[in-house]
């Protein structure tokens, strides 16, 4: 069979690219920009040609070329604009986007749909760039281009679509000239028991991503200890292990120093995901943060996924928390193949 292709622009760690090969895409190439991320990248894809440089030092013509895929022949450009502007956590009253030059990268996506004419188009980011003027320019233009723009866009929590996390995500799925459904979602819900409740205690095997230990002060380790297992937080402790902002501000940021719940999902997974100072990250049982193996599994990747050794924790979980679940984006990137295999209907 004919192989499908694939663009991963803003491509990270990996992780959309993951969910596009195991839907059956072949990535023929990628775009980011930091190299540590890139080589991270490469360490896992390693067949797929990456430009590590800015998205806008690529043009269409360069991508046509080192391809060898012509101008309308490529299936699937697929990308993640960077999407700290248009993050809840850096937004105005939770809908208006801050001023961040990042904001305009979704239009370097939009030049490059121009110049290649790709006959199908993900872009993937938080639901703020949804409310977002910039969102409803792209879909003016992407009708021009004849593109079918009805209800080409969603916001999903991925947790319904077989991802054991809690987390929202918008999408937009497009095809020239061909209207495309979403993906169904699951019946039942991905817990953090599904996926950890057989992982072993750190320390007990060779994964440098699991086994490793933390070192924390006498204080905060018998904080952890205190918080009751499987759910419980910083407001079941007693007042004497109560950090001094917690009690000036009893009712902000309840989750910090939470534990996860084994039958429920997880929380969303940030780039703060295995300090327990930053938010639900508590290991339900033991008394510790989830390891950056843990995190991983969480957000779907494969157990194999890898990372350079010379990388610190700290920006390997930058990179888990600010990487699309994998699995999630199989599930829609299935239904793109399907949609392309499938019948024209005409806008």
């Amino acid at each position: 069979m004919k192989k499908i292709t694939a663009i991963d622009l803003f491509c990270g760690a990996g992780g959309l690219t993951e969910g596009l090969k195991q839907a059956g895409f072949t990535v023929v190439g990628a775009i980011e920009k930091e190299p540590f991320i890139a080589k991270t990248y490469s360490l896992n894809h390693p067949e797929v040609y990456i430009w590590n440089k800015d998205v806008k030092d690529v043009t269409g013509k360069e991508i046509i070329e080192t391809t060898g895929i012509k101008k309308g022949k490529l299936d699937l450009l697929a990308g993640c604009p960077p999407c700290q502007g248009f993050s809840s956590l850096r937004t105005k009253n939770g809908a208006l986007a801050v001023i961040d030059e990042r904001n305009d990268l979704v239009f370097e996506m939009l030049r490059l749909i121009e110049e290649l004419i790709p006959k199908a188009v993900m872009i993937e980011n938080v639901p703020g760039l949804a409310k977002d003027k910039r969102i409803i320019e792209v879909l003016n233009r992407l009708k021009l281009l004849g593109y079918f723009t009805d209800d080409c866009l969603q916001i999903h929590d991925v947790s319904k679509y077989g991802v054991p996390q809690r987390r929202k995500r918008m999408i937009l799925i497009t095809l020239l000239n061909k209207k495309i459904s979403f993906a169904e979602q699951e019946r039942t819900v991905k817990t953090v028991r599904d996926v950890l409740g057989n992982t072993k205690s750190p320390g007990t095997g060779n994964d440098p991503l699991h086994d490793y230990s933390i070192k924390r002060s006498k204080k905060v380790q018998e904080m952890i200890a205190l918080i009751p297992k499987n759910g419980g937080g910083r407001i079941d402790l007693p007042k004497k292990y109560m950090l001094s902002c917690h009690i000036r501000y009893p009712k902000g940021f309840r989750d910090v120093y939470g534990r996860m719940k084994w039958d429920d999902v997880s929380p969303t997974i940030t780039s703060g995901c295995i300090n327990p100072s930053k938010g639900r990250f508590l290991h339900p049982e033991e008394d510790r943060a989830i390891t950056i193996r843990e995190a991983l599994l969480l957000q779907t990747f494969p157990m194999h996924y890898k990372f350079p050794e010379n990388i610190g924790r700290d920006r390997i979980a930058l990179m888990i928390g600010n990487a699309l679940p994998p699995y999630y984006i199989k599930k829609h990137a299935e239904k793109i193949i399907s949609s392309l295999r499938g019948k024209t209907i005409s806008q």
